[in-house]
């Protein structure tokens, strides 16, 4: 991250509280206020998976080797290779709505870590790499759940980062190094002096919502998989792109605001 001490981020990210980023929760009071005092079921949990090979097949196959998802130090991170410190609260509301919140049991953010071998479209001939030698590591902020029986939405809302992303983009000689994904105020505090420390310049923010509906304007397909985005809010810095071995400059996106999209998918 060019301009950036990654260990006092790494830093400032571990020791961030849950309770100094309370404007990052995703239901209102309301919602909370219905949440408290009921008896709901807990599940605390650490662990790391490894996948050996996922495969999407259709006439050819888009394939992912060597998938391993646990805490930041499977990437290269100052955390221990287990996903841990997870604490997942889940409660069934009077009107049967799921409220899920995952959080932590100590109360600081969730470091994660994947890295990956390769991403390829595999046909009965040929074959192309897209991605290769993925390596990335960060920390979750908040994640709410909702699942709402009144419209059957499964709403998300999510606070993250990415601390530091590695990746080669085989199929066009393309190398990304140093790609961090921070709240929308990170360059903001990084050039006050120092490493983030607010939620608004530690994590982006996302808000999903994922239905059954119709096909989007002008479409004639019906009970479709809808995937709506009103709010992704982020920073973004690339250290390096490399060509052919050679950095080629550095890349920045300064408050990257995706609103008001909307996805319909299906088969055909």
């Amino acid at each position: 991250m060019k301009g950036l001490k990654k260990i006092a981020l790494a830093t400032a990210v571990a020791a961030a509280p849950f309770a100094a980023h309370a404007d990052l929760q995703a239901m209102d009071d309301t919602a909370m206020s219905s949440v408290t005092g009921q008896a709901g079921v807990t599940i605390e949990l650490e662990t790391q998976v490894s996948i050996g090979q996922f495969r999407y097949t259709d006439e050819g196959s888009f394939v992912v080797n060597d998938i391993v998802l646990g805490g930041s130090g499977v990437a290269g991170g100052a955390g221990s290779n287990l996903l841990d410190d997870l604490k997942i609260d889940i409660d069934v509301l009077a009107d049967g709505d799921a409220v899920i919140h995952v959080g932590s049991i100590s109360g600081n953010p969730i470091d994660w870590g994947m890295t990956a071998s390769s991403m390829a479209l595999v046909g009965g001939t040929d074959s192309t790499t897209l991605i290769s030698n993925l390596s990335g590591h960060g920390a979750l902020g908040a994640l709410d759940i909702v699942v709402d029986t009144a419209t059957d939405t499964l709403n998300l809302d999510v606070a993250f980062n990415v601390v530091d992303m590695d990746f080669d983009v085989e199929f066009l000689g393309v190398g990304i190094r140093d790609m961090a994904i921070m709240g929308s105020q990170f360059f903001e505090e990084v050039a006050a002096g120092g490493a983030p420390s607010t939620a608004a310049g530690l994590f982006a923010v996302a808000s999903v919502d994922v239905y059954k509906g119709a096909g989007l304007t002008g479409s004639s397909a019906t009970d479709v998989l809808r995937i709506d985005v009103s709010d992704i809010t982020m920073d973004m810095n690339i250290g390096a792109i490399e060509i052919g071995g050679a950095s080629i400059g550095s890349v920045a996106m300064d408050n990257l605001s995706i609103t008001n999209t909307s996805m319909a998918v299906y088969g055909h």
